[in-house]
């Protein structure tokens, strides 16, 4: 799922130029835990913040297993956040793959997120010609991460109804995709 954006309006802005996306290793390991360990970050995920960095070195080291393709978001090469491709292994969804993303709430607000979106949006395309459908799934009271995928050209398709039971409570979750046929109409009008 989407996770891990806030609504919050920072004044100060990033040279989005400075933003890049590269692998994660175990090097990444203290800056990983700046985000799964704050509170804020991981409201709307499906787990808890991590509580040592064992949690954190376990998760870097299973990334193979788990993720088709991820990248270390990067401000000046330091690890912000994270992007993440997993492609449908089921025979009825194998031409989906779904989009998840978290940032360090420092960080939130500056248009990080939806500058890297736009960015995986073409990487995914190209890499994965099978995939016709890039979905992505978000709590739906995380308004925030929502208008971070609107603004990078995604489409709201609705609302799947206690989709996820997550920290003890079924959830709600907004479903939004984006087509191959959506980067000629998008991308026609929006800027990278």
């Amino acid at each position: 799922m989407s996770e891990g954006v806030s609504c919050k309006e920072e004044s100060k802005s990033i040279d989005l130029t400075r933003i890049t996306l590269r692998e994660t290793d175990l090097s990444d390991v203290e800056d990983h835990m700046v985000w799964s360990s704050d509170e804020k970050v991981t409201e709307f995920c499906t787990w808890g913040p991590y509580t040592s960095k064992e949690e954190a070195i376990d998760f870097i080291n299973g990334i193979p297993n788990i993720f088709s393709w991820y990248r270390a978001i990067c401000l000046d090469n330091q690890a912000i956040g994270s992007v993440s491709v997993c492609l449908q292994r089921d025979r009825y969804r194998e031409k989906v793959a779904e989009v998840g993303y978290i940032l360090a709430s420092e960080y939130w607000g500056k248009g990080i997120v939806t500058h890297v979106l736009k960015q995986v949006v073409k990487i995914v395309f190209s890499m994965y010609p099978q995939v016709e459908r890039l979905e992505a799934l978000t709590d739906n009271e995380n308004l925030a991460s929502q208008r971070v995928l609107e603004k990078a050209g995604f489409q709201r398709e609705g609302v799947l109804r206690n989709y996820v039971y997550v920290k003890g409570k079924s959830r709600d979750v907004a479903i939004y995709s984006f087509l191959p046929t959506d980067l000629h109409s998008e991308f026609a009008s929006l800027k990278l």
